[in-house]
């Protein structure tokens, strides 16, 4: 009886971890997705242009964002974006993967946990391959 128990989850583990690594991922496209919608939007409202600095720093910006001609702006983002894994995002403008010169490289760490730029695992808005 416990090697069949055996057997069975040795069948059954291996699609759990799998299914919830696509889950992961698909969440940390969600994630990228609406991190976009809103630099679009902060861009909209500064004459095109996405906001420049560190993650931490570009977070800030979106979620308390300065007076534009006098008028309260409402934030942005309500916190800090996070992947599928609970980590936060990186975020790079001037980008260097990107062909629209006005759009930021976004990506996670992806399944590993390990930065790589946006590269091996990671998961990024300029890119499907691996993923």
């Amino acid at each position: 009886m416990l090697a069949i128990l055996g057997v069975i989850a040795a069948l059954v583990v291996p699609n759990l971890l799998g299914s919830q690594q696509k889950a992961n991922i698909s969440a940390t496209r969600v994630a990228i997705s609406n991190y976009e919608s809103a630099i679009e939007q902060y861009a909209i409202d500064h004459n095109g242009r996405p906001p420049q600095g560190s993650a931490q720093e570009v977070n800030q910006m979106l979620m308390a964002p300065e007076p534009i001609d006098g008028r309260q702006v409402d934030p942005y983002i309500d916190e800090q974006p996070k992947d599928g894994w609970d980590e936060p995002l990186f975020y790079q403008f001037p980008a260097s993967n990107q062909t629209i010169s006005t759009k930021p490289d976004i990506w996670s760490a992806g399944p590993n946990g390990v930065n790589e730029d946006g590269s091996g695992d990671d998961v990024n808005n300029w890119s499907t391959v691996g993923t």
